[in-house]
């Protein structure tokens, strides 16, 4: 079941902490994608997704930038430094804590009808790893 989440509702759902000045807490979040290599992020993930990741450098918002993600959540806890928080109010790109692991979140989010916007960076969509 999909549901239309907006930003408000996600922070309370994984019970995060906005680090950036501004956001839109009625911006509507398409969906997920759970990733650490930003190599995967700018293959796989859709426009309009957030982005749990447990990396906090400023590479992580210009990844996210350029990739049109709707916003960055740091996982188990993270708090970037400075420079990671200065540029995602730069580039208007909400920066969000949350206290649980990748896991947990990916599976509340999905409990709560948000989907994945993670596409198959395969031709098919059968691995072939043989």
């Amino acid at each position: 079941m999909q549901v239309k989440m907006n930003l408000g509702d996600l922070v309370k759902i994984i019970e995060g902490k906005v680090l950036t000045d501004r956001y839109d807490d009625s911006e509507i979040i398409l969906g997920g994608c759970g990733a650490d290599l930003m190599s995967d992020v700018l293959a796989s993930i859709e426009p309009g997704a957030v982005l749990l990741t447990g990396l906090c450098n400023p590479q992580v918002i210009r990844t996210a930038q350029m990739a049109d993600v709707a916003a960055v959540v740091l996982v188990r806890g993270k708090c970037p430094p400075e420079s990671t928080i200065d540029l995602a109010n730069e580039e208007e790109i909400p920066l969000i804590t949350s206290p649980f692991g990748t896991f947990e979140l990916c599976g509340r989010l999905y409990k709560a009808g948000l989907p994945s916007l993670e596409k198959s960076v395969a031709e098919n969509s059968e691995p072939d790893c043989e």
